[in-house]
């Protein structure tokens, strides 16, 4: 104990029985004291049961006496290699917590700082399944993510399914795992996400997409908290936290018998609807400058920052992949400036950029689908058909979208 008040110590090996302080108490004081060294016990024929008892109280292993040399040294390289695998996962944990924390979610939102205090209280409360809605790109994993840590969770226990990436005839079995000869192809046991989120989340992405006979067992899992694999009888504890994210409208499914409407009341119990980033404009400021900031490391080059006709262009855009597209394009920006603030031009959203319409850039061209039928065309039906398809591909901007037809603001409002 003196040893390991002054230095480091990566590993232990112990005797049980030992005059002044037997095995188990020394165990004890280094577990209070020093967590985390793991301990190889030595134990005389005979006292198997007391080996056990220490394997019990937190021991990584133990061999009899007279013990193999060979057999030591394994057992000791497999707990120093334990022990590292740990302190990696923990480092790991630190930088994820750091990473998917809801302080990490910049916002200055108040519908979205609404969203994360919900999320906040709903955190501590393993049991109770949470539904998140949002478009695509908004944001629901990471919210996921910040859900599962506020919990104290470990990177290990979060895991996350696509509903709609998994064909139908596989998706049972990844979600619950199959025994060997379930069906053609089973050819060892297999376990599935539910038994590797046991003590975390399990995310059911794209819950919307899932087929209807396996929304009636997931229904089973949700309501009596066990599973069976794939040609087993087992009952299996459904020991996690349940978190399911959608971009589809679940009521609206629901209606059209898509989904079942059992199912949708037993994950609806906390929803939480992301708005998207069109709706919430006042953050793309700060998340632009949130995400330059992970690039400047990333990429390892100066970001000076985004030019205000730039800025201008991303907050008239409507931005369809929501933050994810954001992010995109900034990194696509990030990668074509040199030391120099972004201009509209990196971007490769909306118009090609104000300043390159000035410079009489004719890069940025529009394809016009016309057609109409016969009965309809007229000279007034192709200008609005002109007009909107603009409007459009400026991302509604109505002075991007004069500019670029070459007419003045006002008639283009009054066309």
């Amino acid at each position: 104990m003196a040893i390991l008040e002054q230095q480091e110590v990566d590993l232990i090996i112990s005797d049980l029985m030992m005059p002044g302080m037997d095995g188990l108490q020394l165990m004890e004081q280094v577990r209070t004291r020093h967590p985390g060294i793991p301990i190889i016990v030595l134990t005389g024929h005979g006292s198997v049961e007391s080996a056990v008892g220490a394997m019990r109280r937190g021991a990584y292993d133990y061999l009899e006496k007279p013990y193999n040399p060979d057999v030591l040294r394994i057992t000791i390289r497999r707990a120093l290699d334990h022990h590292h695998a740990i302190r990696e996962n923990q480092q790991i944990a630190g930088l994820l917590r750091e990473r998917f924390t809801f302080q990490s979610i910049v916002t200055v939102n108040p519908a979205m700082k609404d969203i994360l205090g919900l999320a906040a209280r709903v955190a501590s409360v393993r049991q109770t399944t949470v539904a998140i809605y949002g478009e695509s790109g908004a944001g629901k994993e990471v919210l996921a993510r910040a859900i599962h840590f506020a919990g104290n969770g470990l990177p290990a226990g979060f895991v996350a399914v696509n509903c709609a990436a998994i064909p139908e005839h596989l998706l049972e079995s990844e979600l619950f795992g199959h025994v060997r000869g379930a069906f053609t192809g089973a050819d060892r046991d297999r376990e599935g996400k539910f038994s590797l989120a046991r003590g975390g989340t399990i995310l059911l992405d794209e819950i919307g997409d899932m087929p209807l006979p396996l929304q009636a067992k997931l229904l089973r899992v949700l309501q009596e908290r066990v599973f069976e694999k794939i040609g087993s009888n087992t009952p299996v504890p459904a020991d996690c936290r349940v978190i399911v994210a959608t971009n589809r409208n679940l009521a609206g499914q629901v209606a059209s018998g898509r989904f079942r409407e059992d199912l949708y009341h037993r994950i609806n119990v906390f929803p939480l609807t992301i708005p998207p980033l069109r709706e919430r404009k006042d953050d793309i400021p700060l998340l632009c400058e949130h995400v330059l900031d992970q690039l400047r490391q990333h990429l390892g080059k100066p970001l000076p920052g985004i030019s205000q006709k730039a800025m201008d262009v991303m907050l008239d855009y409507r931005w369809p992949g929501n933050v994810r597209e954001l992010r995109n394009c900034l990194e696509r920006a990030a990668i074509l400036t040199d030391g120099e603030l972004i201009r509209p031009s990196h971007l490769g959203i909306g118009m090609a950029a104000d300043d390159d319409i000035q410079a009489g850039n004719n890069a940025d061209t529009i394809t016009y689908n016309l057609s109409l039928p016969a009965d309809q065309i007229s000279l007034d039906a192709l200008t609005a058909r002109i007009l909107a398809i603009t409007l459009e591909r400026c991302g509604g901007n109505k002075s991007k979208a004069s500019q670029l037809l070459g007419i003045n603001r006002k008639a283009f409002y009054r066309s």
